[in-house]
């Protein structure tokens, strides 16, 4: 069965998310849930966790890169 990953629930913490991402990445997962919101403080649930767009579009090409090197494509 797929492996999907949640690490804007998991963490609870958008400076986690990055981290825990490219390690689910890496240790294969395939999928990624990952909360976005252009303002998060205005959020009405989950702000605290939610990239904001720009920083969502620097980890997917971050994401790209971990993929590579352990032989996956996104």
């Amino acid at each position: 069965l797929p492996v999907v990953v949640d690490p804007s629930h998991a963490t609870g913490r958008w400076t986690l998310v990055k981290s825990v991402s490219k390690a689910a990445v890496a240790a294969g997962a395939d999928g990624l849930i990952i909360e976005v919101h252009p303002n998060p403080a205005e959020a009405t649930s989950d702000g605290e966790q939610s990239l904001k767009p720009k920083r969502f579009m620097e980890l997917m090409t971050e994401l790209r890169l971990v993929a590579e090197a352990v032989g996956r494509s996104l």
